[in-house]
C-alpha cells in the first residue's frame, strides 16, 4: 500500500452489552500496549496500524500522549471511528479497542 493512502472505509463498529465489555476488560487487563500513538497524534499511518492490529488481535490496547483530556478522548474516538471498532475501555491514556474478525472470530464472547 503506498505511503499516502489513506485507510479503507471501516465496518461498522459493533455493538456491545456492559456484560460484553466486562469479559472483554478482562481479556485485555494482561495485554501490552499494541498501538503508540507519538507527539503528532491520530494520523493515518497510526490508523492503519491499527487496523492491522485489530485483524490479526481483534482486542488491542493503544497508548496515547498525555496532556489535554478532551483532546486525548476525541482521539481515541475518532481512532475507534475509522477502525470501525468498539471502545470497551478508557483508562488514562490507555484505550481498548475491539473489532471481531469477519470469518471465524478468535475472541468468543458471551451473548448479550
Amino acid at each position: 500500500m503506498p505511503k499516502d493512502a489513506s485507510p479503507p472505509a471501516p465496518p461498522a463498529a459493533p455493538q456491545l452489552s456492559e456484560r460484553q465489555r466486562r469479559h472483554l476488560r478482562g481479556l485485555a487487563h494482561p495485554l501490552k500496549s499494541v498501538i503508540l500513538m507519538g507527539k503528532t497524534g491520530l494520523t493515518d499511518a497510526v490508523a492503519l496500524e491499527t487496523i492491522r492490529a485489530l485483524k490479526d488481535h481483534e482486542l488491542v490496547k493503544v497508548r496515547t500522549p498525555g496532556g489535554d483530556r478532551a483532546a486525548r478522548e476525541a482521539m481515541i474516538e475518532s481512532l475507534a471511528a475509522r477502525t470501525g471498532s468498539a471502545l470497551v475501555q478508557r483508562i488514562g491514556n490507555v484505550a481498548v479497542l475491539y473489532r471481531p474478525r469477519t470469518k471465524v472470530p478468535r475472541i468468543l464472547i458471551p451473548d448479550s
